[in-house]
Order: C-alpha cells, then sequence, then structure tokens
C-alpha cells in the first residue's frame, strides 16, 4: 500500500488530461484556427438563439411564451440523461453535446420555423385547402430532419476522433433533436396556454393535454426521428474508406428513414378520429423499442471492443493481465473509482484518485477504439503519434488505477489473464525502431544504459515488414489471422507480469 506522505506528491505528479497532447499539424487556413471556429459558432447560435426567442414570444405573447418555457424545459434532464447514459463507455465531450443541443433548439428551429411558414404560404395560393396538411406532413420532415442533421454531420466532420461509430451518431443526434423538441414545445404550449386565455378555461385543458401528449406520452418522437440519422452518420464514420456505397447509402437511407417516419407521425391526424393512436401504438412504440434495443447493443459492443483491443498491451506489458476484461464492465470501472476514492482518508486526495482512475479507464477506451479504427482501415494517419499519447497518459497514471481496478477485477471475478492471441513471436514488429522520440522527447521511465527500454517479449523484430509500413500514412489493414502488436514501444523494462497486482490494506 502507498504510503500516506507519499500520496500528495504521487497525485499531484498525475498530469492534467490536456498536459502532454499530440497535436497535428494544421494548414494555415483561417477557419482552421480553433479559436475563431469557436467565435464563430457561438456569434451564429447566439443570433438565431435571439431570432427564434423573439419569433416564438411574438407568436405566444410575453405570458404564454414564460409558461411555455418553463413546462418544455421538464422533459429535457430526462432525454439528456439517458443519451448520456448510452454515451458512458466512451463519453463524448461535453462541447460537442451542447454544441448539438444549441443547434436543434437555434439554428435548426430558426430554419424550421421559417422554410415552413414560407412553404405552407407557397402552398396555399394553389390549395389553400390542403396548405396546412400538405406543410406538416411533406414539407415540415423533409426540412427539420435536415436541419437536425445538420449538427450531427458537423461533428462528424470536425470532431472526427470524438465520432467512433453508431453510439456517437445516436447521442449527437439525440441532443439536437432534444434540442429541437424544447424550442418547438415552448411555441406549442405557449399556444395552448394563449388558447386558455381566450377561452378562459379555469383549469387551462388545452395547455394541459399538449403537455401530456407532447412531454409525457411522445418526448421521444423528435429524438426518434433523429436517431435514424445519427445511426446512417454512425455506420459511415465506421466503415473503411474503400467501402464507398456504404459511406454515402447509410446516411442517405438513415435520413429517408427519419423523413418517412416524421411524415407519418405528423399525418396521424388525418387517419381519422383514432389515427393518433394506431399509429402510436402499432408503429411508434415497436420502433422505439427496436432503435433501444439497437442503441443497449451497441453499447455493449463497445465495451466488447476494450476485451478484444486491450489484451495486446497487456502482452506488452502496458497494462494488467486483468486490466482488459476489467475494463470492459462498466460495474468494474466503477468500484475501481469508489476503491481509489476509498484508499485515501484525506478527502481531497481520494477525490483526485478517483478522477485519475475516471481518466486512466477514458484514455484506455480512446486506445482500444484507436486499434480497433486501424483494424478496420479508418484511422487518421497519425494514429501512431496518437497511440503513443495515450500509451503515456496511461503510464502516468498507473500507480493510482492499477490497484483499483486490481481490487475491482477480484471483486467481479475478472482477475484472470485474458489473451488475444497465444504467446511466441508476432508475424510483424513493432511500429518503428526508436521507441518515443520525436517532438516528446526521450522517455523519462527508461533504464539509462537502454534508453528506449527492450521490448518486452525478450526477441529482435522480426524481418517481415510492419503492417503498416514505414510511414504512419502508409499502412495496410491487419489481415484476419494477424494480431500486430502495439505501434508504440514501451518506454520501460517492462515487468514480467504473471497475474493481477495484488492491493494491500
Amino acid at each position: 500500500m502507498l504510503e500516506e506522505q507519499r500520496v500528495g506528491e504521487i497525485l499531484a505528479a498525475v498530469p492534467e488530461r490536456g498536459q502532454w497532447r499530440y497535436r497535428p499539424r494544421r494548414v494555415g487556413v483561417l477557419w482552421r484556427n480553433r479559436t475563431f471556429r469557436v467565435f464563430a459558432v457561438f456569434a451564429l447560435l447566439a443570433l438565431c438563439g435571439v431570432v427564434i426567442l423573439a419569433l416564438v414570444r411574438d407568436e405566444t405573447g410575453t405570458e404564454g411564451f414564460l409558461v411555455g418555457l418553463g413546462l418544455a424545459v421538464l422533459p429535457v434532464p430526462v432525454l439528456m440523461t439517458a443519451f448520456r447514459w448510452l454515451d458512458r463507455v466512451d463519453p463524448a465531450p461535453w462541447r460537442n453535446l451542447l454544441f448539438a443541443f444549441a443547434w436543434g433548439a437555434c439554428a435548426a428551429a430558426l430554419v424550421a420555423i421559417l422554410a415552413n411558414s414560407f412553404a405552407t404560404r407557397w402552398i396555399a395560393t394553389a390549395d389553400p385547402g390542403n396548405a396546412d396538411t400538405l406543410g406538416a406532413t411533406v414539407i415540415a420532415p423533409v426540412v427539420e430532419e435536415s436541419a437536425k442533421a445538420a449538427a450531427v454531420l458537423l461533428l462528424l466532420l470536425f470532431r472526427r476522433r470524438q465520432f467512433t461509430g453508431i453510439v456517437s451518431g445516436m447521442v449527437a443526434a439525440g441532443f439536437a433533436a432534444t434540442g429541437f423538441a424544447f424550442t418547438e414545445n415552448i411555441l406549442y404550449l405557449g399556444n395552448a396556454f394563449g388558447e386558455d386565455q381566450q377561452m378562459g378555461s379555469a383549469f387551462a385543458s388545452v395547455t394541459v393535454m399538449t403537455f401530456l401528449v407532447r412531454a409525457v406520452m411522445t418526448p421521444f418522437a423528435h429524438p426518434l426521428f433523429t436517431v435514424l440519422t445519427g445511426i446512417g452518420l454512425g455506420m459511415a464514420a465506421s466503415s473503411a474508406p474503400r467501402q464507398r456505397v456504404r459511406r454515402i447509402a447509410a446516411p442517405l437511407l438513415g435520413l429517408l428513414l427519419a423523413m418517412g417516419m416524421h411524415a407519418l407521425w405528423n399525418g396521424s391526424a388525418t387517419f381519422g378520429r383514432y389515427g393518433f393512436y394506431v399509429v402510436y401504438g402499432a408503429f411508434m412504440v415497436p420502433v422505439f423499442g427496436l432503435v433501444t434495443w439497437l442503441a443497449v447493443w451497441s453499447r455493449r459492443n463497445e465495451l466488447r471492443t476494450l476485451a478484444v483491443e486491450l489484451p495486446v498491451y497487456a502482452e506488452a506489458g502496458w497494462l494488467a493481465s486483468a486490466e482488459p476484461l476489467t475494463l470492459s464492465s462498466m460495474r468494474a470501472r466503477s468500484l475501481a473509482r469508489h476503491a481509489a476514492r476509498r484508499r485515501y482518508p484525506v478527502a481531497e486526495h481520494g477525490r483526485a484518485a478517483a478522477r485519475t482512475v475516471a481518466e486512466y479507464e477514458a484514455f484506455a477506451t480512446s486506445l482500444a477504439f484507436l486499434r480497433r479504427q486501424v483494424r478496420r482501415g479508418t484511422a487518421d494517419p497519425d494514429f501512431a503519434a496518437r497511440e503513443l499519447e495515450l500509451l503515456h497518459h496511461l503510464w502516468q497514471r498507473r500507480d493510482i488505477a492499477g490497484p483499483a481496478l486490481a481490487y475491482a477485477a477480484r471483486i467481479t471475478h475478472r482477475a484472470r489473464t485474458h489473451r488475444l492471441a497465444p504467446p511466441g513471436p508476432y508475424p510483424y514488429p513493432w511500429y518503428g525502431t526508436r521507441g518515443p522520440s520525436g517532438p516528446y522527447g526521450p522517455s523519462p521511465y527508461a533504464h539509462p544504459a537502454q534508453p528506449y527500454g527492450p521490448r518486452p517479449y525478450g526477441q529482435q523484430p522480426s524481418s517481415a515488414p510492419p503492417p503498416y509500413g514505414q510511414q504512419p500514412s502508409a499502412y495496410q489493414p491487419y489481415q484476419p489471422d494477424q494480431v500486430g502488436r502495439p505501434y508504440a514501444q514501451p518506454p520501460y523494462t517492462a515487468p514480467q507480469q504473471t497475474g493481477s497486482p495484488d492491493v494491500g490494506g
């Protein structure tokens, strides 16, 4: 067990998550400047927010706007919590999710209101009797789903590293649709309150009914539509560059399904007196159950990725032998954080230790997803430098995270060696020949006589060419029967591990 007087020194030595970060070189274009992008996005969303609030207030009146705002905000935390739970394995940064929510609430809502109003007036000039029906069933689904999907597409294009697959697409789409539904509910609830005021209803019957339908019975409607688009974009993000048909067809198919489902939902009132209930019970609820099952399955598949991809790093000595299986369990992760918090009696040290374990889990998850991207052929050319960055952060946190994860492994019966491949010579050498040199300099953990540490397998590299070529940008994908080693060379003398490290005290 670590001595208590060294706890503060060890925790202080753990760097913040943003330190020692690999930063790829950017082309000197103004829109690639991070400060410029942040300012431009904030200004655009703020302008859209001011305009949309003014339009809604003008439509509902001040009292209706305040009532609608107070009621529309109630389902938002529930929906955000559900999508955040889905994203717990590899959580996206809050700034990405808040951008998606703000885009849906401000930009997408503004586009929808302006486009729908213009289209309805244009249709009314030719067919006044069916203008509202055609606007709701034809124009609104196309405009609204396209506007909400733009938020997910922007995250895919400009935050590609955090967009790892289907779950990322579903979560981003869910937040964008939640923001859109929030603004739309303000409008509908505010108008309902205005009707009650005109009729002098003492119990606000129209407002209550509108709230029950939109916030209680169908709060998932808009998220469900847009999630279909998010699934398509997530499939495109996880597809190899050579799968061009899938990368193009999946997002388009998801968008078309979202538009079709939205049109059916909006048109349910035209199917007769019980059309709404028939569509709700026979179509919306089953589709919601199917999408929920897909979301849970995708989340479990992300956890299985850790058990499949991380053992090669355990073989190399970067991780303890039980950690791949331990990190693939959300219960074990939570136990490890609680164990680290209880390990140190000082409250500040306990919170810092739990935060360190959480960062270790996050970096290990990112490392597993990076290796999966390389196997699929979807990784960026700088994958080797990114791997080195993640391994560096893991190594600096292992003194705190290792015992906690070992404790969680024993409690959850995962304290056994999990191997992806049998021991022995591997078909390929490590990526590179000198280890972690370059912008970070030699490793501080290496032995003086061996500045980069021996290879943990105790053997010289094979004469076969590396599977990814000599340059990071010229890699070749894995073959089904080949298991490569990590690309970065360990910057230390690898320990001989025969099992999970014990936890004292």
